[in-house]
């Protein structure tokens, strides 16, 4: 009887649940959360005017607005990006984490959030604002990224196969070292204005989105998101570990390098874009999994769309709860993601959330 119960309460709570209804409601879900955001604001806008503005640029006809430029300008790079960001981080930390076979796995644990940050902080520090062209300040984060990752990756082999112990240790003592260049590069600076900056932008902001920009966001993560979903499959292989994977006919080693690729290009794109974002592909992964189960094919999908949702309305409380002026997104998402984390710990059996 108590074994019974017990598999009943660690059941996923939406088991059961028909996978592409389950993603139609939270794909309605999330496009209507952009549009209720678009409005949302010291001018607010209704959910019509913003679909009416929306609908113009889109497929053409009409006259411009008065909400014209708040609403297509302003407003809708914003949260688009803010979606597509949502979702990379979301992603990125599921690959972390079957990657890792480790489920307090995300970007920041392999220390790529954190060589990204260290490339725009050397940029904001050392480069006046008036010279920092609009793709100076992304190239470099991305650079930053990109860079940790071959460090881990080269730290973590062992022979010819990549260790998943090693690649967490490495990446939490390049975290930690490169932590401390951020620091030195901030204090070293004697400019307010810079220190400022690289503050805001270390806790994460969409504050900067623009269209050519935003548009970028989307077409790296929309890539990279169907490249995910494609092979779903194989992450519940990799789960079971290097043997019971090679039993299967899987070269784990190949795979786990072709999701730290992936995982960093995910990684350096949103951070390059956003700034530093926490808790978000560390939360999102371990929630999905007590809502559908461990099934990567059912995860990813999933946290995809609430990784969406959580950052498009983070970042619209991060504009209006001190309005006029705005928090950055990380204040929020850690806010509420220490709750939902330790809520997640207690569902689950002895402490932790499984991958299988």
């Amino acid at each position: 009887m108590t074994s019974t119960a017990t598999r009943r309460e660690r059941a996923p709570l939406l088991a059961t649940a028909n996978l592409p209804v389950l993603a139609g409601i939270l794909l309605l879900l999330v496009v209507g959360s952009m549009v209720l955001a678009v409005g949302l604001g010291p001018v607010s806008v209704p959910p019509g005017e913003v679909a009416d503005v929306l609908v113009r640029h889109l497929f053409g006809g009409g006259t411009p607005g008065r909400f014209d430029f708040i609403v297509w300008e302003l407003r809708a790079p914003r949260v688009v990006e803010g979606a597509f960001v949502g979702a990379g981080l979301a992603v990125a930390g599921v690959l972390t984490q079957a990657m890792t076979r480790n489920p307090l796995g995300e970007p920041y644990v392999l220390g790529l959030s954190s060589g990204a940050a260290v490339g725009a902080v050397l940029v904001i520090t050392t480069i006046s604002s008036a010279a920092l062209g609009l793709v100076t300040l992304p190239a470099a984060a991305f650079a930053g990224s990109l860079l940790t990752a071959v460090g881990v990756f080269l730290l973590a082999r062992a022979g010819r196969r990549t260790s998943p112990g090693r690649m967490v240790m490495a990446g939490i003592a390049l975290a930690q070292l490169l932590s401390g260049v951020v620091s030195f590069l901030l204090l070293r600076t004697k400019n307010p204005e810079a220190q400022q900056q690289v503050l805001f932008w270390l806790l994460g902001s969409l504050a900067g989105a623009q269209w050519p920009l935003t548009i970028a966001c989307v077409a790296l993560v929309g890539v990279l998101l169907v490249v995910s979903l494609a092979g779903a499959g194989r992450l519940n292989l990799l789960v079971l570990g290097d043997d019971g994977a090679a039993a299967l006919g899987l070269n784990a080693a190949r795979l786990r390098l072709v999701l730290l690729v992936v995982v960093t290009l995910l990684t350096g794109t949103v951070v390059a874009v956003s700034g530093s974002i926490g808790f978000v592909g560390l939360v999102v992964p371990n929630l999905t999994r007590l809502l559908v189960g461990a099934d990567h094919r059912r995860s990813l999908p999933v946290s995809a769309l609430l990784g969406a949702l959580v950052l498009v309305w983070a970042d619209t409380a991060a504009r209006l709860v001190l309005a006029p002026t705005e928090l950055p997104i990380g204040i929020l998402t850690a806010a509420v993601g220490v709750p939902v984390f330790l809520f997640v710990l207690r569902r689950s059996s002895a402490g932790v959330v499984g991958l299988s």
